[in-house]
Parts: C-alpha cells; sequence; structure tokens
C-alpha cells in the first residue's frame, strides 16, 4: 500500500465508477482494476461491490477511504512543511471556528499573521464546538477557536478574548421595554429559555442561574446561533447567548445580564498527542505573543473596543 495505490483508491471510492476514475486520474480502465483487486489482496477485503455500471463501498472500503484523505492530506502537509523550511513559510493552515466571536477573533489573528507571512493561504470551517474538536481529532483541522470550557486533558489551548452574555429578547416582550441596556438574571426567572446544545456550557449556565435562586425554564437548545436568533426573532424565547451573536435588527432587542454579569471566553486550541510543527506551530507561537502584546495594552477585557467594561463579570 503506497501514496499511488491509496490515490487510485480515493478516487475511484469518489467516483464509484472504475471509467470515470480512470478518466480522471488519465489511465486506462484496465491497469486501474488490477491497482484496486491488488489493494484488496494486500488488505484482505473486498472494498467495493461491484455492480454492472456503478459501485458501492463495503466497510472495509469506507474505513480506508477515511484513513486514505487523513494519510494524503498529511502527506501533503509534511511536504509543505518541508519545502518551507528551504524558502519563505508557506503552505495551507486549517482552521476550526465556532460561532460567536470566534470568527472575529480569528481572522484578527489570521491579519497580523497574513502580514508577516503572506504566502500562507487558510481554510476555515465553522460548526459548534464540538464538531470543531471532532475535525481536530480527525486530522481536518490543525488548531481550532473554540468557546471554553475545553477538555484540557487531551488539549493545550490558548486565550485569545471574552466577550459578555447577553439575553436576546423579543421586541415585543415587556422585558425587552425596560430601560438601558441591561438586565438582572433575577428578572429571567420563569422565563422560556433558549440554550446553546453544548452540554457543559448548559451546566455552567445553570450554575449561573442557580446562584441566583432560578430554576431555568429551557424550551430549546441548539448549535447554530443563528438558529437561536430566528426562534427569537418569533418569540420562542429568549436566547441567552454571548454578545457578538447577535446582528441588530428591529425583532430583537440585546441586554447584557447582570448580577452576576459573566463573561465567554474563546481559546486557540490544538491536540496534545500531535504537537505542532511546521505552519501550525509558527501560527501557534505568532497568536501567544500577540496575545501578550495586546494583554498588556487594554488589560484581561476592560478596554475592548467592542464591549463596555464589565466591572463584576466572572467567567462562565
Amino acid at each position: 500500500m503506497d501514496f499511488r495505490s491509496l490515490t487510485y483508491f480515493v478516487t475511484v471510492a469518489e467516483e464509484l465508477n472504475i471509467t470515470h476514475a480512470a478518466e480522471k486520474l488519465n489511465l486506462s480502465q484496465p491497469p486501474l482494476s488490477t491497482q484496486i483487486r491488488q489493494l484488496e489482496e494486500e488488505l484482505g477485503a473486498p472494498l467495493f461491490i461491484r455492480g454492472r455500471r456503478s459501485l458501492q463501498l463495503t466497510d472495509a472500503g469506507r474505513t480506508l477511504y477515511r484513513r486514505a484523505q487523513q494519510i494524503l492530506s498529511l502527506a501533503e502537509d509534511t511536504r509543505q512543511e518541508i519545502s518551507s523550511l528551504e524558502k519563505e513559510l508557506s503552505g495551507k493552515l486549517r482552521i476550526g471556528v465556532t460561532a460567536g466571536r470566534a470568527p472575529y477573533l480569528t481572522a484578527r489573528c489570521i491579519a497580523g499573521f497574513s502580514e508577516e507571512y503572506p504566502l500562507v493561504t487558510y481554510s476555515l470551517w465553522n460548526g459548534s464546538s464540538d464538531d470543531v474538536i471532532e475535525r481536530l481529532y480527525r486530522d481536518l483541522a490543525d488548531v481550532a477557536v473554540i468557546a471554553a470550557p475545553y477538555d484540557s486533558e487531551h488539549l493545550d489551548g490558548i486565550p485569545v478574548g471574552t466577550e459578555p452574555w447577553v439575553a436576546l429578547i423579543p421586541a415585543a416582550h415587556p422585558l425587552a421595554q425596560r430601560k438601558g441596556n441591561r438586565i438582572p438574571l433575577k428578572k429571567l426567572s420563569g422565563e422560556k429559555l433558549i440554550l446553546p446544545e453544548r452540554s457543559s456550557r448548559q451546566e455552567s449556565i445553570m450554575r449561573w442561574f442557580s446562584t441566583a435562586g432560578i430554576e431555568p425554564v429551557v424550551t430549546a437548545t441548539l448549535t447554530d446561533y443563528t438558529a437561536a436568533v430566528a426562534l427569537t426573532e418569533q418569540g420562542v424565547g429568549i436566547a441567552i447567548m454571548p454578545q457578538t451573536t447577535y446582528t441588530p435588527n428591529h425583532h430583537l432587542v440585546s441586554k447584557l445580564i447582570t448580577g452576576p454579569s459573566k463573561i465567554a471566553s474563546y481559546v486557540l486550541v490544538w491536540r496534545k498527542d500531535r504537537p505542532l510543527s511546521g505552519l501550525p506551530e509558527v501560527f501557534r507561537d505568532y497568536v501567544k505573543d500577540e496575545m501578550e502584546v495586546q494583554k498588556k495594552k487594554r488589560g484581561p477585557y476592560g478596554k475592548d473596543k467592542l464591549f463596555p467594561a464589565i466591572a463584576d463579570a466572572e467567567l462562565l
């Protein structure tokens, strides 16, 4: 089993047709069929169920397809890393990004990094924190920007930013008519709430409400923050979300939750069992240095231009 046979197999697995795969690889059909049969003999298992006009992957074929993609991707990353040692840093950096403020924080890091390393390109994938972490474990991302807390036993991380938690309230709701842009936590008692799906996040929110003697009424949970806005617009409930998940519109009112206030923390993470090297390592070190510079300039979060100071905020 070598890189060429894996490349042939992946192409056939994606086309599910030997003729089409051969055309894509600029090969004749017989040699390609022979390569696939030899690969099956080497592995001791059939990789395809052969029909008259098309193929289907067997369980062994699906397993090999997933692994072959990872192997070929790692081989390309290795080639780029070695190549970058001989010339200016280049290659593609794969970053998983969760919702909330993470895309902004990631973009800010990329903007500065691009000025120093203009030949680097980027591949960003958006999803929930759990989905993004899964991509790290599957070697489909080099690093990720997610919301804390995270699994520090298996991941290393660098704090990259914070933002306050807010209540997204339907514009017609009585709480939306209250003066000011803040709302005490106790005012949410008895209200139907929309919370993030992530279990660790829900547990933190439950503890937060518990400090005020409130038993939250959870009417919906979700992984997509845009869905929270949609549900709130329709009056389904009040969403408890990080502040930047809200895009101003006349259907909603966003109010900072106080008594006590809480902040969401974002971290750049990578796998402990796969130490960073090459391009991802350089990016990690750049972000670490940049965060130290920003911390000295503005303090923990009090002078961030995006958010007002929150005197009593605690990490959630």
